[in-house]
């Protein structure tokens, strides 16, 4: 299918061939759906859902395919590894594709449903979620806030930064959250810590990566390997209060500041879709260290990292009242990252911590190298210092109760159609006290 002409990927829904849509054939990300009190697999193209779980009882799809796809969740699939992947891909593009059969397009008609009015759901059970620490324009801006002598601690440019965080406050996008409620740094050393709702909620603009083929434990993923291991792209919010990790990170990092919700976008677009879309990691300065060999492949040099365009807007509930566009916030690029997926892959992995299918490794907040590129509002408002005005008159430093946030994503090359990531939205609920 990869050697298809942009001119040859026609869909026979029209909708799918508009230049602008998310959703175009060489797309088809995959989602999960609600349908009778079940949860549907599916694929998302143009402004339909393709039902995978009636596609495989219709013998629309490949014998070895149907078990999978008529699970509730990817990680059936995604176990079942490359060549299956593949298949997959490929029977759902002769399915969707102009010259289909009429016979068997008129099977899948019967499984189209509108993406308006579906309910969508997560798709993927994440066993473990890693968040890692990955633009060093976020970590210079983070830094010259709270150390302006030493931004970048010692050991940023040769180890990918990383911890451990919860799956189980992991959220579909358009699931509301909570304000956190938690301790907060006295004003005075002899005070007592207040415990009260947030008063400095955060996003954070990041990507989720997919673990599809898992890795043994004790048996590290040598970098050259580290890439095949993905299965898809989601976009992420990574929610931060910051006021309460501001008094608990030291000594041991994050904690109830951000395990209280996570919210990932509800299509996760296949390694594959995004083939056209890697480009070479971002150039390091002849003063950067150089990095030991586990870190370091040329081919990932060459193509490993994304060049995925990235928004994120404000709603809020005056704005919505009056019916206003949500503002634009800022604009980065993956491409921007200092360390690649295969690089956050193979440190992860280097220790032989071993890697489960549906696993999440996100990237950290994404930033671009202007502060206007900032992916979280720490770093757009520095800490708090310069508010943003808004259209309404109104300003914000972090995010009050009824604020909407939406994270997009797309990739455009010349030469290959334009696809979208959707989007990962929420709004913000007053705190349960």
């Amino acid at each position: 299918m990869a050697n298809r002409t942009p001119q040859a990927n026609q869909s026979w829904l029209p909708e799918a061939n508009s230049p602008t849509v998310d959703f175009p054939l060489t797309h088809l990300p995959y989602g999960a759906f609600e349908h009778e009190g079940q949860q549907h697999l599916c694929t998302a193209i143009g402004d339909h859902l393709l039902d995978l779980y009636v596609c495989a009882a219709s013998n629309l799809l490949p014998p070895t395919l149907i078990e999978a796809c008529q699970a509730p969740t990817l990680n059936s699939l995604m176990s079942l590894g490359h060549r299956s992947w593949t298949l997959l891909r490929e029977s759902l593009t002769a399915l969707l594709h102009a010259d289909v059969e009429p016979d068997r397009r008129q099977g899948v008609e019967g499984a189209l449903h509108s993406i308006a009015g579906a309910t969508l759901v997560r798709a993927v059970h994440v066993p473990n979620y890693t968040d890692f620490y990955a633009s060093i324009h976020h970590a210079t801006r983070v830094g010259q806030l709270f150390r302006p002598d030493q931004p970048l601690l010692p050991n940023y440019k040769h180890i990918p930064i990383g911890y451990h965080s919860r799956t189980s406050s992991i959220v579909s996008s358009g699931t509301p959250i909570t304000r956190p409620v938690g301790q907060s740094r006295p004003i005075a050393a002899q005070e007592q810590p207040d415990f009260l709702p947030s008063n400095a909620l955060d996003y954070e603009l990041e990507l989720a990566l997919y673990i599809g083929e898992p890795s043994v434990l004790g048996n590290p993923v040598p970098i050259s390997h580290a890439f095949h291991h993905l299965f898809g792209v989601s976009l992420l919010n990574d929610w931060s209060a910051r006021d309460i990790q501001s008094w608990e990170y030291q000594p041991l990092g994050p904690f109830l500041a951000k395990n209280f919700a996570t919210s990932v976008s509800a299509w996760v677009t296949p390694m594959a879709a995004l083939a056209p879309f890697r480009v070479p990691a971002i150039p390091r300065s002849d003063a950067d260290p150089r990095l030991l060999p586990y870190l370091h492949s040329t081919v990932d040099q060459q193509q490993g990292s994304l060049n995925v365009k990235l928004e994120v807007f404000i709603s809020t509930e005056t704005m919505r009242e009056n019916k206003l566009t949500p503002f634009l916030l800022s604009e980065s690029n993956a491409h921007d990252l200092y360390w690649t997926p295969a690089q956050l892959i193979a440190h992860h992995t280097s220790n032989g911590c071993n890697l489960q299918v549906g696993d999440v490794l996100a990237t950290g907040t994404i930033s671009g190298p202007t502060e206007a590129s900032a992916g979280c509002l720490l770093e757009l408002t520095r800490n708090g210092a310069q508010p943003i005005l808004l259209p309404t008159g109104e300003s914000r430093t972090f995010l009050a109760d009824g604020d909407e946030i939406i994270l997009r994503g797309s990739c455009e090359v010349p030469g290959s159609p334009r696809i979208g990531l959707g989007e990962c939205r929420a709004t913000i609920l007053p705190a349960r006290i």
